[in-house]
């Protein structure tokens, strides 16, 4: 299943989440129903996956947890606030590229509309 595949699965998963709850949950919410209905679609999902970073001779076991992982190629950070902030997206970028990952979801709950909290985030993904 390729990158694209998987995040057409994701974004499903997060339209269906969004219709039943909608907006107002805790992030932790959103991560475990969306890791259940994943894993009912046959991915597999890693939740809170540890990511070790390494900068010359000082090594991290622990840089940062991505919320979830799907298939071992997709990385999805959760939000639920008010605003996606560029900084999210920059956050995600620089979490694929220590990952060593193509493409990331950024998928904020906290929107009217689940379309407008969906943002792509790509790391030398091919076309």
């Amino acid at each position: 299943m390729t990158e694209n595949e998987i995040s057409k699965q994701i974004v499903d998963v997060a339209y269906k989440l969004h219709t039943t709850f909608g907006p107002g949950l805790l992030e932790s919410v959103y991560e475990t129903v969306m890791a259940y209905e994943l894993t009912q679609r046959g991915l597999r999902v890693v939740r809170q996956q540890a990511i070790p970073v390494v900068y010359e001779s000082v090594h991290m076991e622990v840089g940062f947890r991505a919320d979830l992982i799907v298939e071992d190629k997709v990385v999805v950070e959760i939000k639920s606030v008010e605003a996606a902030a560029p900084v999210h997206k920059k956050q995600l970028l620089t979490y694929l590229r220590l990952a060593d990952k193509m493409l990331g979801l950024l998928i904020n709950f906290e929107t009217e509309l689940i379309k407008d909290g969906i943002y792509r985030v790509v790391n030398r993904l091919p076309e």
